[in-house]
């Protein structure tokens, strides 16, 4: 059953429409990795799927009674305020924030959930550390560690290792991994990077201001529209 079904949906701003003619559905438990250029609408299907902005014409639907404040983010680092005075724990417990409903107060079992992700990120010990000392790789974990708090079936990630080392990509990447295969997370990345897509996803979505293809990685390596690209990011598959 599918977890998301994006049918025939095109986005805009006002009148203008920047991506149009969206046609997926992804399961539960797959993998899903966004690629295209810088402009080619991925940030606004991002805004569509988390309801942030409606579909100009199609739908955006949700399977297995899933919710857009369900979905787990991280969006770009730059996006976030690296200066933010608040602890690692205060971070990751915001996370939370939209299952607590008319609750004022973080509870046990949110503190236990927060404590439980920041483990599962390798960050055990870190939670009265401040955000803002931390390293960059460090962040990206924090704020991984705070889109599992909300998620509940679906995390999407914006970007994940952008501005990263490559030893701290190489195991942002890895937890990514494992979260999906050893939890049963479906996975949605946005991404430039085309190799760790066909190394790491089940499925590939490319975009550019419409759908240029959609299907399983293996699919994708062999497409006309995956040839080209590959091609163009100089990388063996």
């Amino acid at each position: 059953m599918a977890i998301l079904e994006c049918v025939e949906a095109s986005f805009g701003y006002d009148a203008n429409i920047v991506l149009s003619d969206v046609d997926f559905s992804l399961c539960g438990g797959e993998y899903l990795c966004i690629l295209g250029e810088n402009g080619a609408g991925k940030s606004t299907l991002i805004k569509g799927i988390l309801g942030l902005i409606a579909p100009a014409k199609g739908k955006v639907l949700f399977g297995e009674g899933l919710k857009s404040h369900e979905i787990g983010y991280m969006p770009q680092q730059m996006m976030i305020n690296s200066n933010f005075p608040a602890s690692v724990l205060e971070v990751v417990l915001s996370g939370r924030i939209n299952s607590m409903g008319a609750r004022p107060f973080y509870n046990s079992a949110d503190k236990k959930d927060a404590l439980e992700k920041l483990e599962l990120m390798g960050m055990k010990g870190y939670e009265k550390r401040s955000y803002r000392d931390l390293s960059g790789g460090q962040k990206q974990r924090v704020l991984l560690a705070r889109a599992m708090c909300a998620a509940k079936k679906l995390i999407l990630l914006d970007e994940p290792v952008s501005g990263l080392d490559p030893a701290a990509t190489a195991e942002l990447y890895d937890i990514i991994k494992k979260i999906n295969s050893e939890y049963k997370m479906t996975v949605i990345m946005v991404s430039h990077d085309t190799k760790a897509a066909v190394s790491y996803a089940s499925h590939i979505l490319h975009l550019s201001h419409t759908q240029l293809f959609y299907g399983t990685k293996d699919e994708y390596v062999s497409s006309r529209v995956g040839l080209e690209y590959l091609k163009g990011a100089d990388i063996g598959c």
